[in-house]
């Protein structure tokens, strides 16, 4: 009787293929490291690796009769081998009858299923196991061993090798221990590549947040007390747990980007990125790299892989700001990721899967644009499964002034700069402007009167009432103003202070007091009733 010393050797240079495996971080090379190593004994006729996956190919699968409950199975991942009968023949193929296992069927599935090994030394005494005796007899198959791939207390997979000699003792405990390395060295891989990939996702995520953070700064949290303004909060409440498609419309500066970052945040994607695309100022020859990403060499100036806006916010949520602006002979290829949610890049055959939530804003109708056939009218109604519409500023006029010093203590840390708080005087005279260019003209005019104070009184430099309003009529036959003289101006000026004491029954100083109302300094509106001729009786 052959002992175990005496025993042919099955695997050449154990020991350096267990040392070569060690240092693999690719669970791909790692796998078929092991069984290209294994199957260059001539006296191996096959050497495979299955791992435990996910059913996929249920419907086409020869053994889906057998399978419990097609929700995992064994995928081949890994083959190598040569044939005795014809040496131009190898068995490196992954597909075949037998790429996939169900668990506990026929014994490989009984191997992952059971995390025990299964060792036959002769195929010869237990016929039974054979599936297919002509392919056992052609390439003298005589031993079998089938390893489990345990990490950690869990079955990874199997490695299973089909020997031309019977298989002694001796080997089956390299086979035993090379099984144990490459399931402690699979976990290993594994983990290192799930690093890897976040570590590239944090990477992009972080390149595109800074990006934004001045933008996510100058809004800050929604301010105002408004009925208009509690309504939209009422819609956010309502749709931000879900992940349904919400299109945002309003005039320009109403915060459509602000209402997206607080859908964002209230949702359970949170914890994943915001991206934030302005379909405006994307270039259509650009659209597809942008949006979808390109591979290397796909065209000119492809000089490395890019990751695409949507991939970008896999898991996260996609904000297409101006989403009105995007050419109607692309529009169809938005609708397509939308349906399907799938990407495939520029130069690359293969799609990829992504789990998108989409908020779209415009300040155009889309509706309207889609009667007009300016606009995919299924694009339209598949954004807009839950419609928010922002009213503009001069519609809610009562949360100016919370806006208003909301803006100036973030503006004044910003800028460094130390002004008075806003007077009655100011918050009329922002109250009274009709504010086309709603919030964000509100906070840049703010900015412009803090970079432009002296003394640290605001001065607000704004058109007269509703010269700016979008609605607002105007016709060219509207008839020049008349050039006043300056004795007009004058007592132009002197009437208007004597308004201003009328409504302040008097009073100069303080709150509500006349010089408040004309927005100048008390001692300067006193300087200039003195050079006006406004007399003191003329208070009452």
């Amino acid at each position: 009787m052959e002992s175990p010393l005496d025993e042919p050797e099955l695997i050449h240079q154990p020991k350096l293929l267990l040392l070569q495996m060690a240092k693999l971080q690719s669970s791909a090379e790692l796998l078929n490291l092991a069984v290209t190593r294994l199957a260059e004994s001539r006296r191996v006729a096959l050497a495979r690796i299955w791992l435990l996956k996910p059913g996929d190919i249920c419907a086409a699968c020869r053994m889906r009769p057998e399978c419990p409950d097609q929700s995992r199975c064994l995928h081949l991942v890994a083959s190598a081998g040569h044939s005795a009968t014809d040496p131009g023949v190898t068995f490196d193929g992954l597909q075949g009858a037998f790429r996939r296992f169900p668990l506990g069927v026929r014994k490989v599935g009984r191997i992952a299923a059971t995390g025990e090994a299964i060792e036959v030394s002769d195929l010869a005494v237990q016929p039974d196991w054979i599936v297919e005796p002509q392919w056992i007899r052609a390439e003298g198959i005589q031993g079998f061993s089938g390893q489990p791939l345990v990490s950690r207390g869990e079955v990874l997979g199997v490695l299973a090798v089909f020997s031309r000699d019977p298989i002694g003792e001796r080997n089956i405990q390299w086979l035993r221990m090379i099984a144990d390395h490459a399931a402690t060295a699979l976990a290993n891989a594994r983990a290192w590549e799930e690093v890897t990939a976040l570590r590239r996702q944090l990477a992009m995520e972080n390149e595109y947040l800074r990006e934004e953070v001045h933008a996510a700064e100058s809004f800050g949290d929604m301010v105002g007390q408004s009925v208009a303004l509690d309504a939209i909060k009422g819609q956010i409440a309502m749709v931000a747990s879900t992940d349904a498609t919400v299109l945002i419309q309003g005039e320009s500066g109403t915060g459509k980007e602000l209402i997206a970052r607080e859908l964002h945040q209230r949702s359970g994607r949170a914890s994943r990125p915001l991206i934030k695309v302005n379909c405006a100022a994307i270039p259509r020859e650009l659209f597809d790299s942008e949006f979808f990403g390109h591979v290397r060499g796909s065209f000119s100036g492809a000089v490395r892989d890019r990751v695409g806006r949507f991939e970008l916010a896999d898991g996260g949520t996609l904000f297409l700001d101006e989403i009105g602006e995007v050419p109607l002979d692309l529009q169809s290829k938005l609708l397509r990721v939308l349906q399907e949610g799938e990407v495939q890049r520029v130069g690359e055959e293969r799609a990829r899967k992504v789990n998108v939530r989409v908020i779209a804003a415009t300040n155009r109708d889309l509706k309207h644009e889609s009667l007009s056939g300016r606009f995919r009218s299924d694009l339209f109604y598949r954004l807009s499964v839950f419609p928010v519409t922002l009213p503009p500023l001069r519609h809610r006029k009562e949360d100016i002034p919370l806006l208003a010093e909301h803006f100036l203590g973030q503006l004044t840390r910003r800028l460094g700069r130390t002004v008075r708080r806003l007077t009655v005087g100011n918050m009329q005279q922002l109250k009274r402007y009709d504010w086309p260019g709603n919030v964000r003209e509100l906070q840049h005019v703010l900015e412009r009167a803090i970079i432009t104070s002296t003394d640290g009184r605001l001065v607000f430099e704004l058109e007269e009432p509703a010269s700016g309003r979008p609605d607002a009529p105007s016709t060219a036959a509207e008839a020049p103003a008349p050039i006043l003289t300056a004795t007009q101006l004058r007592a132009l000026e002197a009437d208007n202070l004597r308004r201003a004491l009328r409504e302040a029954r008097g009073r100069i100083y303080g709150a509500g007091g006349a010089a408040a109302l004309v927005g100048l300094k008390p001692t300067t509106f006193a300087s200039r009733m003195k050079s006006l001729g406004v007399t003191a009786e003329a208070r009452a």
